[in-house]
């Protein structure tokens, strides 16, 4: 049975193109092996927008993983997603890798919720003695 050519670069541009002020902020490559059937997916975006596709908590780029993840299943292979900030944050390794959290690698996807802070119980009565 043959498996499905996927178009990688054009899956990631509609799932990341809905959280772009300028669509010409994103830069994707793609790499696949033939060998194990890896894919990687290098996303670059520029400017505003990479806080946009990040989402609060990492939210909206754990979704495109996701997505990605169940694209790849359909055809047999994993994918693996990084993502990079404009040439400046590059230096500063200002990078998204598969080490991280939330990775496509079998991690759960699920994060714990960023903590409250914490309230101070009330401080107890002393009742004054005559």
């Amino acid at each position: 049975m043959d498996t499905p050519s996927i178009d990688y670069t054009e899956v990631v541009r509609f799932l990341v193109g809905p959280f772009l002020d300028s669509p010409e902020s994103l830069r994707v490559s793609c790499e696949t092996s033939q060998r194990n059937g890896r894919v990687l997916i290098r996303l670059a975006i520029e400017g505003e927008d990479k806080g946009k596709v990040f989402g609060r908590g990492g939210r909206n780029i754990q979704a495109v993983r996701t997505a990605l993840q169940s694209v790849s299943r359909a055809a047999h292979q994993k994918v693996h997603l990084e993502v990079y900030g404009s040439e400046m944050e590059r230096g500063r390794g200002d990078r998204s890798s598969g080490n991280s959290p939330g990775n496509s690698s079998g991690s759960s996807g699920r994060r714990s919720s960023p903590s409250r802070p914490s309230r101070r119980p009330p401080r107890p009565r002393l009742s004054k003695s005559e």
